[in-house]
Formats: C-alpha cells, structure tokens, sequence
C-alpha cells in the first residue's frame, strides 16, 4: 500500500504543477487589456442571451483573440448565468476580468438628459422624445395622467420638473424620467422653502416656484436674479403690477412669433401681469435651483424696475424712480436702434 502511494505521488505533482500552470495562464489572459478603441465600443446583451454566445460575440468582434481561457474561468467561478442583458459601453483598458465584473453587476451604459432652465413643459417632452435612448410613451394629453400618478395636487405640469442633468439606461421611459424629475424638484423645493427670508413675498411653496420661473425668463445672469427678485417682491407687497413680458408671452401660448405688441400687453389672459395684480395661477417655465433661491431670498432695496440694457452681458439697468426707469428704456432703445444700424 505504501509502495502504491509513492507511485502515485509523481503523477498527483504532475497534475498539481498542471492545475497551476493552467490557473497562472488564465489570471494572465483574464488581467491583460482588451484590444478596444479610442472612445469605446458599444455591446448589446440581449435577454436570454447564453455565456457562450456572448463570449463569442467578443470574439467576433476582435476584441478576444479567443474565449477558451475567458469560457473555462467562467466555468471554474460559475458566473455563465449571472451576466445581465443590457447595453454596455466597453473602455479602453478595460481587461477579460473587468468586463465580466462589468457583465455580471450590470453595470450597463448610462446615457443623459438634461432639463434646461427656463423650458417650459412642452419643451421637456419634445427634448425627451428626441433623445434615442428614452422610451417615448406618453404625449401632451397624458399630462394630467402623469401628474395624478406623481400625487402632485395640481393640474398644469408647468414649472415641476427641476432643470437637471439625468442619467438613465437605454430605453428607460419618458415618464421614469419626469418622475424622477418631479422627485428632485420636491426635494429641492422643500430644502429651499425652509431656508426662506421672512421677506419673501410668496405664500407656499407653488407661489415660490411660479415667482421662480418668472426670474427665471427675465435673466440668465445669476447675479442678478436676487436683484429682480427684490424688484417683484416690493411690487407684490405694494400691489404694483408685475408687468413682465415674458408671462404675457406665456399666456399667448404657441401663437406668439417673437414680437410683442402694444396690442399684446394690453390683451387680458390669466398670465397677463400688466392688465391683472398678484402672480399668475401657474409657473410658466421649469426654474432651476438658483432662481427658486432667489425667489425665496430677495434683496433687499428700493428698486422698483428694471430694463435690459441692450449689452452683450445680457445685464439689465434697476430703477427707483419711474422716471429714472424711462431714462433707461431711452438709453435701451437708442443702443438697440444703433445695434441695427450697425447690422448686429
């Protein structure tokens, strides 16, 4: 028996030294870089799709010389039916080791979307839609919808889905998208509203996001914001009128061709902030953080108006007075009558 042993123990070396050299052979195949390009390359694993197909689609697609070490390192680890179906971006430097790790956690490739300042709602959906990898299924009239579902109280989507950049995997739907949109907004509304000025002229926190958009259409200057911010604040708690254009614009809806009227500002909607008091009954774009903060933190002063100041910093002249306030709209008026005539 001891001499059956013995005579064993050459071969069960032979068979060690070979396991050995097989598993030193793999984790060098598994650890070297994938022949991938600049910029990546874009895998689909379809559902259902087996290891062995996948594996020979990397092959396929030369970025595996071979699968026979990457199939048997699969095989050893019992990680073929943990890779999860997906659209994946390959990286360069990625390694046989990484990409399954990649595979198998379902790390797949995220796209983005970003809600911009000051679209209004109609915009965000057209924006959605035109995005590749977001699956379209709703359309303008299924707003309402979409708004019970989100339990958000009110009836016009307008000014609820916070100007962000998202990232989602492909085909994740529009209204995935809004929701989380809407989520961080509330978020975001809900922190900025306990941090208010006791100053803020706005009753709720609705009132701040419709205040909000409106700052929002009148500057993209974030160093002016609180400062128009301040000038609504004193209209509103004096009952002046608001007299901002682009809430009339908003009330002309997708009939307005850019060139507002004497006849425009004197048309009476529910938007019209010249022809009625107090703050329209929705907000008329999508603001961002920034203008929701300066909504509910105003500055302080005596300002009572503002005019563009036609430069190219897109700033704007604040006024006290009413008659220091036309002094500017003259100033505004020549500059932008020499900007014609000058062809810009």
């Amino acid at each position: 028996m001891k001499r059956l042993i013995l005579a064993g123990a050459p071969l069960l070396l032979v068979v060690i030294a070979l396991v050995l050299a097989v598993n030193h052979q793999i984790d060098q195949f598994m650890d070297t870089p994938l022949s991938v390009p600049e910029g990546g390359i874009e895998f689909e694993i379809s559902a259902g799709s087996s290891f062995a197909s996948v594996s020979s689609r990397l092959v396929t697609g030369k970025l595996l010389s071979n699968d026979r070490w990457l199939r048997l390192y699969v095989r050893w680890h019992d990680q073929a039916g943990a890779i999860q179906a997906g659209d994946y971006l390959i990286k360069p430097g990625s390694t046989p080791r990484s990409l399954l790790d990649q595979f198998t956690k379902g790390a797949v490739r995220l796209y983005a979307f970003t809600i911009i300042e000051g679209w209004n709602y109609h915009e965000v959906l057209q924006a959605l839609h035109a995005n590749g990898a977001v699956r379209a299924t709703m359309t303008d009239e299924d707003w309402p919808a979409l708004l019970r579902s989100l339990g958000a109280g009110v009836t016009h989507p307008e000014g609820l889905f916070l100007p962000e950049t998202y990232r989602f995997p492909r085909n994740t739907s529009d209204r995935a998208l809004l929701t989380q949109a809407y989520a961080l907004m509330q978020t975001v509304l809900s922190e900025e509203w306990t941090g208010r000025k006791e100053s803020t002229p706005v009753q709720t926190a609705y009132e701040a996001l419709i205040l909000a958009s409106i700052v929002e259409k009148e500057t993209a200057r974030v160093d002016e914001r609180p400062k128009i911010a301040g000038v609504f604040a004193r209209r509103l708690d004096t009952r002046m009128r608001l007299q901002t254009d682009p809430t009339v614009i908003y009330g002309i809806g997708p009939a307005f061709d850019g060139n507002l009227t004497r006849k425009h500002l004197k048309a009476d909607t529910p938007y019209n902030t010249y022809t009625r008091h107090g703050l329209p009954p929705t907000p008329i774009a999508m603001p961002g953080r920034a203008a929701i903060n300066a909504a509910l933190n105003p500055e302080d002063g005596e300002e009572l108006y503002f005019v563009a100041t036609g430069l190219d910093d897109g700033s704007h002249k604040f006024s006290t007075t009413k008659a220091e306030h036309d002094a500017a709209v003259a100033e505004y008026l020549m500059r932008l009558r020499k900007k014609r005539r000058m062809g810009h």
